[in-house]
C-alpha cells in the first residue's frame, strides 16, 4: 500500500499516512528513529527488544514506536505468552521509501507491506 498526500490536500490517502511531507523527513532524519525502525525491521520485537536492539533508552524506544506507527511506518500486536503473559510487538510495515527531485519539487512514494506495484502513489511535497 502506497500513501499519497500532496501540498494543498493535507488530508492522508489512507489512515496510516504521515500529516505532512516535513514530517516524515524530520521523523526519518532522527538517529533513534532509525536506529528503532532498523531494529523492527530486523525482526519483529517488544518494546523491550526495542530498547536493546536499538541502544537508546525506553521512553525514547516508545516513543519512536508511537510516531513511527503514526506515520503507518510501523504496526503492532498483542503477543500472548504460554505462561498467559502477554507484550505488545512491533514491526516494520515499511518495505522502501523512495525521494525524487524533479521540477515540481521533490516527491515521496512510501511503500508499504502489501503494496500493489501497479498502483504507486507518492507523498509529494514542493519545495
Amino acid at each position: 500500500m502506497a500513501t499519497q498526500l500532496s501540498v494543498t490536500d493535507r488530508e492522508p490517502a489512507n489512515e496510516n499516512s504521515v500529516d505532512s511531507e516535513p514530517d516524515l523527513l524530520e521523523l526519518l532524519g532522527d538517529e533513534y528513529t532509525r536506529r528503532v525502525l532498523a531494529a523492527v525491521t530486523e525482526q519483529p520485537r517488544s518494546g523491550s527488544e526495542v530498547v536493546e536492539a536499538a541502544d537508546v533508552s525506553k521512553a525514547t524506544a516508545y516513543r519512536r514506536l508511537g510516531e513511527l506507527e503514526d506515520a503507518g511506518l510501523v504496526d503492532s500486536e498483542m503477543v500472548f505468552d504460554p505462561d498467559g503473559h502477554h507484550h505488545e510487538q512491533f514491526y516494520a510495515i515499511v518495505e522502501s521509501i523512495d525521494m525524487e527531485f524533479g521540477a515540481d519539487g521533490v516527491s515521496f512514494t512510501v511503500r508499504t507491506a502489501g503494496s500493489d506495484t501497479d498502483d504507486v502513489s507518492g507523498i509529494t511535497h514542493r519545495i
